[in-house]
């Protein structure tokens, strides 16, 4: 993976970092208010797949050199 990103390219990636950390914090906020019990699941399974793609992001940013 070339780790040589331009300056814009990387701060794309942390907001698209910042984003899915606000997205994450509302599926888990509305897990505690939604009674449904597929919409509950739909939300923890959004929570889940939003750290994984966090992880991705976050690990982009690490080798990000400037």
């Amino acid at each position: 993976m070339n780790s040589n990103y331009a300056l814009h390219e990387m701060l794309e990636v942390h907001e698209m970092a910042a984003f899915k950390t606000v997205c994450m914090t509302k599926s888990k906020t509305m897990q505690a208010l939604v009674t449904d019990p597929q919409l509950i699941q739909i939300l923890q399974q959004d929570v889940q797949l939003s750290q994984q793609q966090l992880q991705e992001l976050g690990g982009v940013l690490s080798k990000v050199t400037l």
